[in-house]
């Protein structure tokens, strides 16, 4: 019972947000999620899928802010908010598909901006947008915020409280800042106990999901959720959601988004929008697939015409964008992707591709994807996760070589990382439920220890404080080494194996900095001078060369 009483205290305390009674005036700091709450007077047979219902914020400036909100449970719409400025008052007024239901419609109140005084950078700096040459994720105040990503893609469903805190406190401390999940379970045919902590367990967030359909949706799940997202960005990490997955799934058990409703996904986007846009995030509209399933245009046209913040939205391919695969059934129905499926949509900021599982370090497809017009952020979403299959299997320093050459040849939003074990949240090494090709012998936990992780954090320490939004590949101006830079300001060089390169064209004064990605230290700093400086690695093995421009 004590325990008990401590895990709802631990829920309760996550949750807290402001609520406001409509004839008071609620203290809204910048960027920090308000909620408003709301109790709808009509009854409804199915809440979820029966009213659309929203909010409309006019600030200071009379700029106006549209935020959807959500059923939360009974008679109770929520929703949440995230005010862009400091100072000022934002006048609100509620709105909803049945103008007839009181509750719902003409409700009014006043938010009034102050500064924010928490210390966590993620709110200080503001919720996400895309930088002005398109290649990168910034903040609302500019800055960079380069991706460090990783793939728990399971624990909305198999997290708990004390272990989605865990791995937060873990991946932060590796260096961490974004966390790629599947919102929910998606695979029809997934059979289990509805727990989050026994073998073959899974929490469930649409009751009808099995039949196909994802209108009958259980609150609780989503409440329970709020929390897991809210400690991860309590801890620095973005959550990347993705609605429902499209590729191989969990379990590779029917998974429902290759064969959804295109009404129904995209009324979820909305729901995931309402819910969790308030706070950073990225949208994931389509995963592990060809881009061109029923919905995802949908979807991300919902996301573009509902997120009063444009925080990023995207694609993440399956491997297969060029060539079948030898177990394809059907020849005459694939279609290349070519990793830029939508490329000229609005709402389209970013593509990912995915470099399969073999082992082996894939460049050409950041390298095409880099030139494709108009650009998009680039970044390889899925190269090999450590240990899946086999312990040996892109273990280690394999890491953190593929991220730094992923990123130097056009993946410039940033790297993600996989572990076998992690991916899939796996109670214990020896749970069984998964084929042999997607299995590995570790436990989340286990998983999260993998050596390979580290190596992929200190590539954001090595950056760390650079200006590297919109940074651009120019390797003419390394001797055509891999070499990122804004000519003038910034020069970034990954040498494999050490040894020297010369840059062009360098400014007349100069500060050099090399960086050790196995050590995760910078170990030669200096100062040089001349237009042309031909630059040697303190030592034998890999080495990053930073020349930043003296003011």
């Amino acid at each position: 019972m004590k325990q008990l009483i401590i895990a709802f205290l631990f829920f309760v305390l996550l949750n807290q947000s402001c609520k406001t009674k409509f004839d008071s005036t609620l203290q809204a700091e910048q960027w920090q999620e308000v909620e408003l709450v709301f109790n709808a007077e009509d009854t409804y047979p199915n809440p979820y899928t029966d009213v659309e219902f929203w909010v409309e914020f006019i600030g200071p400036d009379n700029e106006k802010l549209v935020r959807p909100g959500f059923w939360d449970e009974e008679q109770t719409w929520k929703v949440r908010f995230a005010g862009p400025t400091d100072s000022g008052n934002w006048q609100w007024t509620s709105h909803s598909s049945n103008p007839d239901d009181d509750g719902l419609n003409g409700k009014t109140g006043t938010l009034a901006a102050k500064p924010y005084s928490g210390s966590n950078p993620l709110i200080a700096r503001g919720l996400l947008k895309m930088s002005p040459g398109k290649r990168n994720v910034v903040h609302a105040d500019g800055s960079p915020f380069l991706m460090i990503g990783d793939t728990p893609w399971a624990l909305p469903w198999r997290g708990t409280f004390e272990t989605v805190t865990e791995y937060a406190e873990n991946r932060q401390a590796r260096g961490f800042n974004t966390a790629l999940l599947m919102s929910v379970q998606p695979d029809r045919e997934a059979v289990g106990p509805r727990s989050r902590t026994e073998d073959g367990g899974f929490d469930v967030a649409f009751e009808d999901l099995k039949d196909g359909h994802i209108n009958q949706i259980n609150p609780e799940y989503f409440q329970y959720f709020d929390s897991l997202r809210n400690i991860l960005v309590n801890h620095g990490i973005v959550p990347v959601f993705q609605p429902v997955f499209h590729g191989f799934g969990w379990k590779g058990k029917k998974v429902l988004g290759k064969d959804m409703d295109a009404d129904e996904y995209a009324r979820f986007c909305r729901y995931l929008l309402a819910r969790y846009g308030a706070k950073p995030a990225m949208w994931l509209v389509g995963a592990d697939s060809d881009g061109s399933n029923v919905g995802v245009k949908e979807g991300g046209e919902m996301f573009e015409k509902w997120d009063a913040y444009q925080q990023p939205t995207g694609l993440h391919y399956s491997p297969f964008d060029a060539e079948k695969p030898a177990w394809w059934n059907n020849p005459e129905e694939f279609v290349p992707h070519l990793n830029r499926v939508s490329q000229s949509e609005d709402w389209l900021d970013f593509q990912w591709c995915q470099t399969g599982h073999g082992g082996d370090h894939q460049l050409h497809k950041v390298v095409l994807m880099y030139e494709n017009k108009p650009t998009k952020a680039v970044a390889n979403g899925e190269p090999t996760y450590e240990g899946i299959r086999d312990s040996a299997n892109g273990a280690g320093w394999w890491q953190g070589h593929e991220a730094w050459l992923q990123f130097m040849s056009g993946g410039t939003m940033g790297v993600v990382y996989g572990a076998g074990g992690l991916w899939n949240w796996k109670l214990r090494a020896e749970e069984p439920g998964w084929p042999d090709w997607a299995n590995s012998k570790a436990s989340w936990r286990e998983a999260m220890q993998l050596p390979g992780s580290v190596y992929v954090g200190y590539l954001g320490k090595a950056l760390n404080g650079l200006d590297i939004t919109d940074i651009e590949k120019h390797p003419e101006l390394a001797g055509g080494q891999l070499c990122l830079a804004k000519p003038g300001k910034l020069y970034i060089v990954y040498l494999p194996d050490g040894g020297e390169v010369g840059i062009k064209n360098l400014p007349s004064e100069f500060s050099v900095k090399w960086f050790d990605p196995q050590k995760g230290e910078f170990v030669t700093e200096l100062t040089g001078q001349g237009s042309e400086s031909v630059f040697s690695s303190p030592a034998q093995g890999p080495f990053v060369l930073i020349v930043q421009i003296s003011v």
